[in-house]
């Protein structure tokens, strides 16, 4: 990743984390609002239901008490005690139900069985259990309907004096979609009441135990009739119908939309729920404030990471931009081109930086003008001392041959032709010294350039084993060992040239073990390349002698030119392969030639088209 694109990043993540964080915060904060306005809301209606609860309850009570001291109920119970006959008074509850308003009223006998029914006249002769037990409060109770439903009411009870036993008055109204319309309310409150039907007992119950209905999204009726998304509140009404306590929580009813609800639950006198009272207050202002605060955040880090864009465009243009042509110029002279320069602009760090770079690269092309002189001066002494050096072992017999042959000239024909027999046979020896020593140098002179062809790593050294094997064990007694991977190991490579280059290495391995020991030739695939090692077991080098073992002209050997390594790292080279030795005195070395394996698809020996022929020796190189 480029410093443009990661300061772009950075800048990006930064403006969008600072306005998230701020956008959070807010939102956190307006949500925390509202719950509290809610919590204050829901309280203030509670309170204001439990007043009209109670005022509804005095009315209930207060009508019932008016009509249990009226003359006209006292006369009705008078003439029932007196005559025992109460069929004349079957419609009765029905006259003073609608002159006290009532919704329900029943007459009930001494013995608890219902006189006369309002809301059921079929009624008559069942027994009211209501009668038992109530006190002077107005109580909530569920009262069944002809119709085969149920209607939830406030209910009172109330005794006709004037007769013993004395009758009963049971008169209620409904707590319907009338009670909640009265209620006061909050703008955006919704209130609805859950009226729980009856449990299932009895003979569909064989545990006996009561067992909570279904809910049932039909029971959920508000002021205005049904409650639309009524199953939404289902998880809230069953908590509140299960624990008996007020619940609190969050109902979504649309994906734009919620609402702060709380279900009341409403008992009787024996502390059962009878209904649960819903009161939701609806959070479409802070959903709109979350929205709008979003859009904002959007749009603020949309136009935060616009400026980060142009910010990065500007920093590309005055910094990443200079630094990214300072690299590729770097890379342009570790490429050997000393001459690269880069554009200077401005007075700042980054031009400063541009023109020490310039100014470097000059002194570097200057010094390296120095350098490659001073180099080829140092190349031509050596040469020139290595050579002289190497010609001046074969001049002195020669100058020795010469001397005694112009000495012998004083003596006579039969001393003078055996002095000059011998004196021409030593001078064809030094002779054909002198020429392999001039040979050497200009074999290093002019390596050949690499004909390469497809062969695999096991024949390589299979051609070495093959010639260098027997003699090693029988002249030297060396043991000769290959270690080759099973596996293919093609390379792209000039036979010869490797052949000379493992051969040159054998035989100074051999060289350094002159009282035997242990040769090995390996060949491993190594990820893209194949590693060959030549490793002996003889003295082994110096820290120093490693470093300085491919130096031309250097040699650990007491007879040698010091080519022979260097011509070998030279054929390595030319294939695009390195050369390693790893060594401790006396515990041997090892050289490891490391080449790339050939790409598939790259032409065989056998397909390949015929080429020059070279000597294949095995000599020195």
């Amino acid at each position: 990743m480029s410093l443009r694109q990661r300061l772009l990043l950075l800048f990006s993540l930064t403006v969008a984390a600072a306005v998230a964080a701020v956008a959070w915060t807010v939102l956190v904060r307006i949500r925390h609002v509202f719950e509290l306005r809610d919590q204050e809301e829901t309280a203030l209606f509670v309170s204001q239901f439990q007043r009209e609860f109670q005022h509804r309850s005095a009315e209930v009570a207060a009508a019932v008490d008016h009509l249990a001291v009226s003359e006209r109920a006292r006369g009705m119970a008078f003439e029932i005690v007196q005559s025992g006959d109460a069929s004349p008074y079957l419609t009765e509850a029905q006259t003073m139900a609608q002159d006290a308003q009532l919704d329900f009223l029943e007459i009930v006998g001494a013995d608890g069985d219902v006189v006369s029914s309002a809301q059921w006249p079929a009624r008559f002769g069942y027994p009211e259990p209501a009668v038992t037990g109530a006190g002077e409060a107005a109580f909530l109770k569920r009262e069944e309907l002809p119709d085969g439903n149920s209607a939830l009411g406030l209910f009172a009870v109330r005794p006709i004096r004037g007769a013993e036993p004395a009758l009963r008055l049971v008169g209620g109204k409904r707590l319907d979609q009338s009670f909640l319309a009265d209620l006061p309310g909050a703008p955006g409150m919704q209130v609805g009441l859950y009226n729980e039907r009856e449990s299932s007992a009895g003979a569909n119950n064989v545990s006996g135990v009561d067992t909570p209905p279904a809910f049932d999204p039909k029971q959920l009726v508000g002021t205005n009739g049904d409650v639309p998304s009524a199953d939404r509140y289902q998880a809230l009404i069953e908590s509140a119908l299960k624990t008996g306590k007020q619940v609190s929580g969050i109902v979504y009813l649309t994906a734009r939309r919620e609402d702060s609800a709380t279900a009341i639950p409403l008992k009787n006198v024996a502390g059962r729920v009878m209904a649960v009272l819903i009161v939701a207050l609806s959070r479409e202002g802070m959903v709109e404030a979350q929205h709008h605060i979003r859009a904002i955040a959007y749009g603020v880090a949309s136009g935060g990471i616009l400026l980060a864009i142009a910010c990065s465009l500007w920093i590309a243009a005055r910094v990443s931009r200079p630094i990214e042509q300072l690299a590729r110029a770097a890379e342009e002279v570790a490429s050997g081109n000393w001459d690269v320069r880069v554009p200077e602009q401005g007075h700042d760090e980054v031009s400063v930086l541009a023109r020490s770079f310039n100014h470097m690269t000059k002194q570097l092309a200057s010094q390296r003008e120095q350098l490659v002189q001073s180099e080829r001066v140092a190349a031509w002494r050596e040469l020139a001392r290595r050579l002289a050096h190497e010609l001046k072992n074969p001049l002195f017999p020669l100058q020795l041959t010469v001397e005694n042959l112009v000495r012998a000239r004083a003596l006579s024909v039969e001393e003078f032709d055996e002095v000059f027999r011998e004196s021409t046979a030593t001078l064809g020896m030094e002779i054909a010294n002198l020429k392999a020593i001039i040979g050497r140098f200009s074999d290093f002179s002019k390596m050949p350039k690499p004909e390469l062809e497809r062969i695999d790593a096991k024949d390589v050294v299979e051609r070495v084993r093959s010639l260098y094997e027997g003699a090693a064990s029988r002249e030297a007694k060396i043991e000769f060992a290959t270690e080759i991977a099973g596996e293919p190991m093609a390379m792209m490579v000039d036979p010869e040239l490797l052949h000379r280059a493992l051969s040159n290495l054998v035989l100074n391995a051999m060289d350094a073990m002159p009282n035997g020991g242990k040769l090995t030739v390996s060949a491993r695939p190594q990820g893209a390349n194949v590693d060959i090692k030549v490793a002996d077991t003889g003295e082994g080098l110096t820290q120093e002698e490693c470093e300085r073992l491919f130096t031309p002209y250097y040699t650990t050997k007491l007879h040698g030119t010091g080519l022979g390594l260097a011509i070998v790292q030279s054929v390595v080279a030319d294939h695009g392969g390195t050369i390693a030795v790893e060594s401790r005195t006396g515990n041997g070395s090892t050289f490891i030639i490391t080449l790339p394996i050939a790409k598939p698809g790259t032409p065989s020996r056998e397909a390949a088209a015929p080429k020059s022929t070279r000597p294949s020796g095995s000599g020195d190189l």
